[in-house]
């Protein structure tokens, strides 16, 4: 069975090429684009794709809060971000927003979004190798007692799926548990942490080997 994919970026260019290059591989059906942020929401929310890519800079509504709205409507939708933002400010808010893979227009290849598309439409994480290594730069090196220690079975389960990107309710089926008890578990965990953004939660799941860069 193929993968639905939706492609959203305000470039004419850049969409129509995405676009072309997708419907090319057999096992890829397009369901549709968007060149604003609300516009992919609204259309993502209607055709249910099991991919989403993502440009940050839309107008309207930028992508990492579309990528939050799309998580909240379709938490089985996966999210691949395509930008030319290379911060670690902007990936980091990605992944914090649930985003899936992190690609840089400027360095990617037509085969390594096939392969990005086809990794997170699997369960996992894909970030291009450049992507990676700004993650790992912006991680610091553990020092001193590994703080994952205080924490419950429970809680180091629940912290690893987030940071394996995946949303309440995903995990909440995995788990067996209800979302709102995840989100919970969640809220617990970063006290311990004491991180108050899941962007630093997901840095210290990195950083102690929780979960992997790819």
């Amino acid at each position: 069975m193929g993968i639905t994919v939706f492609v959203a970026d305000d470039h004419a260019i850049v969409r129509d090429g995405l676009v072309a290059h997708l419907s090319s591989q057999p096992d890829f059906e397009v369901l549709g684009t968007a060149a604003t942020g609300r516009d992919a929401v609204l259309q993502v929310e209607r055709l249910a794709p099991e991919v989403v890519v993502l440009d940050i800079s839309m107008p309207e509504l930028d992508g990492i809060e579309a990528a939050r709205r799309i998580m909240a409507l379709k938490p089985d939708t996966k999210v691949v971000m395509f930008s030319m933002h290379s911060s670690a400010q902007h990936i980091f808010q990605a992944l914090e927003a649930g985003v899936r893979s992190y690609l840089l227009k400027e360095e990617t290849a037509g085969h390594e979004i096939i392969k990005a598309i086809r990794t997170v439409h699997s369960g996992r994480r894909y970030l291009s190798p450049n992507v990676a290594a700004i993650v790992a730069e912006g991680v610091s090196a553990p020092r001193g007692p590994n703080p994952l220690a205080s924490l419950s079975k429970r809680e180091l389960e629940v912290m690893k799926l987030v940071a394996d990107g995946h949303s309440s309710a995903e995990i909440g089926e995995m788990l067996f548990i209800s979302p709102k008890t995840v989100d919970s578990y969640r809220s617990r965990t970063m006290q311990k942490l004491q991180v108050t953004e899941l962007a630093g939660l997901i840095k210290v799941a990195i950083q102690y080997g929780l979960t992997s860069l790819q």
